[in-house]
């Protein structure tokens, strides 16, 4: 699922960062995880409208 990617990069951006890494592999890693945040409320928000439009 979204949520185990997201933590799972998180933790590797953390470690990245904890390592002093090159930026360039720092800044990477944010935005995957930026775009795997994106895509995560995305899902929430069409989850939401999906419940708006069945009917009762």
């Amino acid at each position: 699922m979204l949520n185990d990617e997201i933590c799972k990069l998180r933790d590797k951006l953390n470690k990245s960062i904890e390592n002093g890494d090159d930026y360039s592999i720092i800044y990477q890693l944010s935005i995957e995880l930026d775009e795997l945040i994106a895509s995560y409320y995305r899902s929430v928000q069409n989850s939401k409208k999906k419940l708006m439009i069945m009917p009762i």
